[in-house]
């Protein structure tokens, strides 16, 4: 017989177990559908921040959550989000907060109202795509409370008619190269009529420093293109940008950050461009997080500078 609950009666965490309730998609859960779209998948504390003006209670956005997870009887024939399976093969699953992502009913009511955007965000292992949502929504909420406007990534790639990929040249030991060049993410913060435009690198300490071989994607590689990409100003022609563009790159350690940043040094010297941070959560030991609000309100590392902050005001 299939198991659907546990020991003291609580349905799995981990697979549907409707009740046969009817569910209609709200205004609050479209919110929900959008901010998945924008980012990737997100935990419970995280989709409450983006609608607590319309409920205070977290509680009681967990058991709205619930519902849109277990509930299969909709308008478009299918429960409206999915809990992915890897938040659960970490330790004390169990007791961390869980998290979303979209299912093909949600994508329906997306296009409906005019609000899909196709792939936004690359793919890669879970873990990862995780990671980069954590910070790029992070900073969109800190945006909001700080009064300054995010704006997504799609936003920019429609108007330049242009992917987030492009194939960047460098040098290796004095010969020239070609590679693919994919960032995690691509936003822009309007700060009151004055922009600037970041790429998001969220690294899980899976790539080499200083590899012997350019064919390897490594820390040093990464470099090398950036500095043309951004500092040659390649991404203008590319992104249809005009304002300043910044590399946001987010690690799991202190230290592995500050290995980075020695390659950096390296080589391009006094590097303005290039930030730094971490986020230890993403690590070894996996745990959803809450709000990364230090990626705002705290100074980003670069080479040979002082910190850079993303609230201007500071």
């Amino acid at each position: 017989m299939r198991r659907t609950h546990d020991s003291i009666e609580r349905r799995l965490r981990n697979r549907r177990t409707p009740t046969g309730k009817r569910v209609a998609a709200r205004v609050r859960d479209v919110e929900w559908f959008a901010a998945l779209h924008r980012h990737g998948p997100l935990s419970s504390s995280y989709l409450h921040e983006f609608t607590k003006r319309l409920c205070v209670s977290e509680k009681a956005t967990r058991v709205r959550l619930a519902d849109l997870f277990h509930e299969s009887r909709t308008h478009h024939g299918g429960a409206y989000l999915d809990r992915p399976w890897q938040q659960f093969d970490t330790i004390d699953a169990r007791y961390q907060k869980l998290i979303y992502d979209l299912t093909p009913a949600s994508v329906a009511v997306l296009k409906e109202r005019g609000d899909w955007h196709g792939p936004i965000n690359p793919g890669g292992p879970w873990k990862h795509r995780y990671m980069a949502a954590s910070i790029t929504a992070s900073i969109e909420l800190m945006c909001r409370e700080h009064g300054v406007r995010y704006i997504p990534g799609y936003e920019i790639l429609e108007r330049a008619g242009a992917g987030l990929q492009s194939t960047v040249p460098y040098t290796w030991n004095g010969a020239a190269k070609r590679a693919t060049l994919t960032p995690d993410a691509l936003f822009a913060i309007d700060y009151g009529g004055s922009f600037r435009a970041f790429v998001v690198e969220a690294d899980r300490n899976t790539e080499p420093n200083r590899p012997k071989s350019h064919t390897r994607k490594s820390w040093l590689r990464n470099i090398l293109q950036y500095r043309n990409f951004i500092g040659d100003q390649l991404y203008k022609e590319h992104y249809g940008l005009n304002c300043p563009l910044i590399l946001l790159v987010v690690t799991t350690s202190k230290r592995h950050m500050m290995n980075i940043l020695d390659v950096v040094e390296d080589v391009t010297g006094r590097n303005t461009y290039m930030c730094f941070s971490s986020a230890e959560n993403f690590g070894s030991v996996f745990k959803p997080s809450d709000v990364l609000r230090h990626l705002f309100t705290d100074g980003w590392k670069r080479a040979g500078q002082p910190d850079f902050h993303l609230d201007m005001t500071i």
